[in-house]
């Protein structure tokens, strides 16, 4: 039986008591922490069709401003979400804090469904959005160190996977219960109490979840980490695989945690910089009007309440096709050029929209080529800037960063979104559709430039390689 010595005082055996199919774990492992992207996706998705039955004057008889809340509210929680859950996984572990969010998720979903009134619907969606938030950040963290470099784009967007599976099953939902109990003002009820299915499998599944190996090692476990590993890679592999990560928090060992002055050091601060545009555009390109107000998009081209549900499902398959296509690429694409094709395309469909309502405005052909361009958006989006914008997030910072950098680059793509979701109401009734779309492109436009100016090409790369490179260029 082999030994490897781990540290100057102890050895640690290097046969697990259970051997497991290393990739049959590995799947398990994935497919269950990523039950946390579904929720993501339905909590999100689900406001979309249940906003015109709780805005009924029976119901919670929502005006705009406090329609656009009670979306919004999940947004604004999310945001905190992501900032605060990133620094407590540094310090209490990724596994731990899942855990919490599986609980966060299910009873603050429970709240949204008795919610009588506005107030406690804002404040349930506000907890409801801490877990979203923390999903955000904390699981695509914990994928990115769990996978094997030449897995991890695969792994890490399987998240994203699972978020546009969660928009897609709530689109299917809100059509169903729509058609089926539109006429019961409580339907919105029906809508969003699924969300606490996949919430109690996520709790349960958590708790058979292994710690993310890097970060036992970065406080020390090198047997706990060796034994993990040991449960998802091969055994060479395995011994390896800690070596280089013990070499490298040997080499780091006197660095603590990132604080706030640490953004005086030049490579930090290019990466925090990084970290927060790109998180922040792939917001502001207006992504999250479509998945928060798709139903009413269509209706105010023309469609009814029913058809635009109906309609609306078509966005959500497009996202999942979208998707699954990605994935296949990534290890055939390099990051960089997929995400710029992402953005040129989402940039001419929004261009393509405005266009069409100033010259098509009144027209029945207007709702049939605003949803045709709607899906070529979500074909783009979902298709590049999504996965990637949540991969490369998850790869651009160092372990000892990851936490607290990765909080603040999500933080501001919250907040983005919290701006688009609570301002659209207003931009469509004060410049319409042509020129919210229209404002929408300029963000696009922006962001193609800065990331063909200064995003680095991660693919292939181990994440301290990556680290290292951002040293290098300063």
């Amino acid at each position: 039986m082999e030994n490897i010595k781990l540290s100057d005082d102890h050895s640690v055996n290097t046969e697990p008591d259970q051997k497991k199919d290393p990739k049959r774990f590995l799947k398990f492992v994935t497919i269950v922490s990523t039950f946390g992207g579904l929720l993501f996706g339905y909590d999100t998705g689900v406001i979309n069709g249940a906003l015109p039955f709780m805005a009924r004057p029976d119901q919670l008889n929502l005006n705009p401003f406090t329609e656009g809340l009670v979306a919004s509210s999940l947004i604004l929680g999310a945001a905190f979400g992501s900032i605060f859950s990133g620094r407590l996984s540094d310090n209490i572990g990724r596994r731990k804090v899942i855990l919490y969010l599986a609980m966060l998720f299910f009873f603050s979903a429970v709240g949204c469904v008795i919610a009588t009134n506005t107030t406690i619907m804002v404040v349930f969606r506000f907890l409801l959005g801490l877990a979203v938030g923390g999903a955000s950040v904390v699981i695509p963290s914990y994928l990115a160190e769990i996978a094997p470099p030449d897995k991890r784009g695969i792994l890490v967007t399987q998240n994203e996977l699972m978020i546009v599976t969660g928009q897609f099953l709530a689109y299917i939902c809100n059509a169903v219960i729509g058609n089926v109990f539109g006429d019961a003002g409580h339907a919105w009820r029906y809508m969003l109490v699924i969300a606490t299915l996949p919430a109690i499998a996520l709790w349960i599944g958590v708790l058979i979840l292994p710690e993310s190996p890097r970060w036992l090692a970065s406080k020390g476990k090198m047997a706990e980490a060796l034994k993990i590993l040991q449960q998802i890679r091969s055994e060479s592999i395995a011994q390896q695989e800690l070596k280089e990560i013990k070499d490298y928090i040997t080499k780091e060992k006197k660095i603590e945690l990132m604080s706030f002055k640490d953004l005086r050091t030049p490579w930090i601060r290019r990466i925090v910089i990084l970290g927060i545009f790109i998180g922040s555009i792939s917001q502001l390109v207006g992504i999250n009007s479509i998945m928060y107000y798709g139903t009413q998009i269509l209706e105010n081209s023309g469609f009814g309440t029913k058809t635009a549900l109906i309609a609306n499902v078509a966005n959500g398959l497009i996202a999942v096709v979208a998707v699954i296509v990605s994935m296949s690429l990534l290890n055939k694409v390099n990051r960089r050029p997929m995400i710029l094709t992402g953005l040129t395309g989402v940039t001419v469909a929004l261009i393509t929209i405005g266009i069409s309502t100033l010259m098509l405005n009144g027209s029945p052909m207007l709702p049939y080529v605003v949803l045709s361009m709607t899906v070529v958006y979500l074909a783009f989006f979902q298709g590049a800037i999504g996965p990637m914008v949540w991969l490369i997030l998850a790869e651009i910072f160092p372990v000892r960063l990851r936490g607290i950098g990765m909080g603040m680059a999500v933080f501001f793509l919250w907040i983005s979104n919290f701006i688009v979701g609570v301002f659209f109401p207003v931009l469509m009734n004060g410049i319409g559709l042509s020129g919210t779309f229209f404002l929408f492109a300029m963000f696009g436009v922006v962001g193609i430039i800065f990331v063909a100016k200064f995003l680095p090409e991660t693919r292939g790369l181990s994440l301290e390689q990556i680290e290292a490179n951002f040293k290098r260029v300063i």
